[in-house]
């Protein structure tokens, strides 16, 4: 009885917090809603949720694809999927130039799968919102929640626009809080959507800087004495860029969860950004509080989620909605 009434608060902090955040969104920007195709298409969400859940159940790591994969849609150009366009003669330089993601061919599988039941109705932009918010449902356990929808799809996709959009991994707490507010948001969205570095995995040399040449005082000691068994120091002949995984604490590194917040408290996370979480009283308090509360966290991440797919959309006659996600429409 008690994990029941556990799981029932769980289920009505997240669709409690997340429906509050949709209102928030449409009162302050573009009108998006929840149920936008409910007339035009109503198989969309449950399409995108059966074709998402599919491939994250093949592949466990492409939840975390999914969720990576619209954090950077929406913090290069806004929520436009203008991070999925494919370089062409007319713009050979395109935003998925710039950084190395997974997941394009998996968006082109969805995609394909909405186009079949609903040709032309549903945009890109929202069928990649669509799946974060079901990453989130597959790979955290979480209940259930609305993404609004009603976003349309970008035709510009800039190389250079990522390197000014995107917080880097090694940035101090002010130029996070900082790049967050230049995107509608706040310190509580930075510490709350931080959690999403509890799945998916990084490159070393996104963090080398921690381990090498000293190992950074603030990281744990025998967890960094890991990581040098798999990274090589920068410059190592025929060394590569291993990947590893963004938690390797946790027995299920694709699970979306609150335990990275335990991993910065203990000094176990990989980035300087996670860590310069707990350099101010404020940040660090929230860290601690998200650590302590899974199911709070969990009702604040799908909210700040919501919350940053109303970053800069296109809606009613701006943009397009691709046919395919790669390219504009001729």
């Amino acid at each position: 009885m008690a994990v029941a009434t556990c799981n029932l608060a769980v289920v009505l902090l997240v669709v409690l917090m997340a429906a509050a955040l949709s209102t928030e969104t449409s009162m302050a920007g573009p009108s998006l809603m929840n149920g936008f195709y409910s007339s035009s298409c109503p198989q969309a969400e449950a399409t995108v949720r059966n074709v998402t859940e599919a491939i994250i159940m093949k592949d466990p790591t492409m939840g975390a694809a999914f969720m990576r994969l619209f954090f950077h849609d929406c913090f290069v150009r806004g929520c436009d999927a203008s991070i999925l366009l494919d370089p062409s003669s007319s713009n050979p330089s395109v935003e998925k130039k710039a950084i190395a993601l997974r997941g394009y061919d998996a968006m082109n599988t969805i995609k394909s799968a909405v186009e079949a039941v609903c040709p032309g109705t549903v945009s890109c932009a929202d069928i990649l919102a669509f799946a974060a918010r079901d990453s989130a449902v597959v790979s955290g356990t979480f209940p259930a929640f609305a993404m609004p929808s009603g976003r349309r799809d970008g035709v510009v996709s800039r190389f250079f626009d990522v390197f000014q959009g995107i917080p880097s991994p090694v940035m101090q707490l002010k130029d996070l809080v900082a790049s967050f507010a230049a995107k509608g948001l706040n310190a509580d969205d930075l510490v709350t959507l931080s959690g999403a570095h509890s799945f998916g995995q990084a490159h070393c040399s996104f963090f080398n800087g921690r381990l090498y040449p000293t190992v950074d005082p603030t990281m744990n000691a025998t967890y960094a004495a890991a990581l040098r068994t798999v990274c090589p120091p920068p410059g190592t002949d025929g060394g590569g860029d291993p990947a590893v995984s963004n938690n390797r604490v946790s027995a299920d590194p694709n699970a979306l969860s609150s335990r990275f917040y335990d991993n910065v408290l203990a000094g176990k996370v990989l980035f300087v950004s996670d860590q310069q979480l707990l350099t101010s009283n404020d940040t660090a308090a929230k860290v601690a509080s998200n650590a302590g509360d899974p199911a709070a966290w969990m009702g604040r991440f799908a909210a700040a989620l919501v919350k940053m797919g109303g970053i800069q959309v296109l809606t009613g006659t701006n943009g397009q909605v691709r046919k395919y996600c790669n390219a504009i429409n001729s």
